[in-house]
């Protein structure tokens, strides 16, 4: 049976404040899509179809891991306005943008409670609309043919575990803030819907000397 398997992009810009200038991988970002396209190529790993959002970090990850096929470009696969969402939260909240690792780790549910329970004026999106077109996506690729690899972002990857496992909020966000970047998730076709069978494997960077590359944000 095929299966479907979901791409963190590589390290983004890391002191981004907002959507575009976040919106590029870094030197490592670079590195741990290489690594990871070799990795896939040295175990064997085939794709008869790839897939991307639009964003480019998303699209740069894609070209980096080297995959041998046209990648598709779907706009449904693009990640959430975190940081747009963060700065209307503080503007109508007071709710300040996180500065380090462990205030973001409190500051992601809080933004999700208020996104979900539509205490968020203005948003790009809403909570809704964000998990009905993951599940519409995520759904649709997995109906096609052969193995399938999707690069994209931490957010719909732990949106498309929500639809698929029925997470409640916590959970939804505690799968977010573990994604690292460039981790596989693997879902399986089955008769009754999908199952996760992989969750934030990161093979191409195990051992010593590809610890420091192991990243979050």
């Amino acid at each position: 049976m095929s299966h479907v398997t979901l791409v963190r992009h590589g390290q983004a810009n890391t002191t981004a404040r907002d959507e575009l200038s976040y919106d590029r991988l870094s030197d490592l970002g670079r590195e741990q899509a290489r690594w990871l396209g070799a990795h896939l190529r040295d175990t064997g790993e085939v794709f008869a179809r790839a897939y991307s959002g639009t964003l480019q970090r998303h699209v740069e990850t894609a070209r980096e891991m080297a995959l041998g096929l046209e990648v598709m470009r779907d706009a449904r696969l693009d990640e959430l306005e975190y940081f747009t969402m963060a700065q209307l939260l503080f503007a109508q909240h007071g709710v300040a943008l996180p500065e380090t690792r462990e205030a973001f780790v409190l500051h992601l549910p809080r933004l999700f409670g208020y996104w979900r329970e539509g205490r968020i004026a203005d948003v790009p999106e809403s909570f809704e609309s964000f998990e009905s077109r993951v599940s519409a996506v995520i759904s649709e690729i997995a109906a096609g043919e052969g193995r399938a690899v999707v690069v994209t972002s931490g957010g719909l990857i732990g949106m498309a575990m929500r639809v698929t496992m029925g997470l409640g909020m916590t959970a939804f966000a505690h799968a977010c803030l573990a994604i690292e970047n460039t981790s596989l998730h693997r879902f399986q076709p089955l008769p009754t819907g999908l199952a996760l069978t992989l969750f934030n494997a990161v093979p191409h960077l195990d051992g010593a000397e590809r610890s420091f590359a192991r990243t979050h944000l």
